[in-house]
């Protein structure tokens, strides 16, 4: 991301990278290692990105999103914002009620955390992006404080009744995505 981030150029189109990670603990730019507590024989990455620690791993929808900002007059704030959008309104059909929080960047059912947001900016181009927990492991998530959120539960579309497949779910994520860049486009 930050080699193809580097190399772009003002017409470089936008890209969104649907994919899943090993399981792989990542600790943002800011990160307190004070939010890791029982991370066991998972590495524990240091990354660029914004936000502070977080799990990936199989069975989670990431999707990176290459974004030039200057080029969308958007700023990092209506990103985060749109992105947060675009997971609640994958969930929609599904009759999840999912939330923002303030201060608190991601998306929440009830009080569970059911995707995570961390970007990074670079020359006006947003790079790193969201993660939905989707059918997954989610035990080592009780190893870290999930974005430095200490006893903030984290849940998953599959124990909210949602039997979509993970490729399916991402897929429909990325579009939504789209949908929302692109309407912010013609503002």
């Amino acid at each position: 991301m930050r080699h193809w981030t580097a190399q772009r150029q003002a017409d470089t189109p936008d890209e969104l990278w649907g994919l899943e990670h090993r399981p792989v603990y990542t600790l943002g730019q800011a990160g307190q290692r004070s939010y890791l507590h029982h991370t066991g024989t998972i590495p524990v990455v240091e990354t660029d990105r914004g936000g502070q620690v977080t799990y990936h791993g199989p069975g989670q929808a990431i999707v990176y999103c290459l974004v030039d900002l200057r080029r969308r007059a958007l700023g990092i704030r209506a990103l985060v914002h749109h992105l947060e959008e675009a997971v609640i309104s994958t969930l929609e059909p599904y009759q999840i009620q999912a939330r923002r929080r303030g201060g608190a960047p991601g998306v929440y059912v009830g009080e569970a955390k059911v995707a995570a947001l961390g970007l990074r900016v670079s020359q006006g181009c947003c790079y790193h992006g969201v993660a939905l927990n989707v059918a997954m492991d989610l035990a080592p998530f009780s190893g870290i404080d999930p974005c430095g959120l200490k006893g903030t539960p984290v849940t998953q579309t599959r124990d909210l009744g949602v039997t979509e497949t993970l490729p399916n779910l991402r897929a429909a994520l990325m579009q939504k995505i789209r949908q929302q860049l692109d309407g912010e486009e013609s503002r």
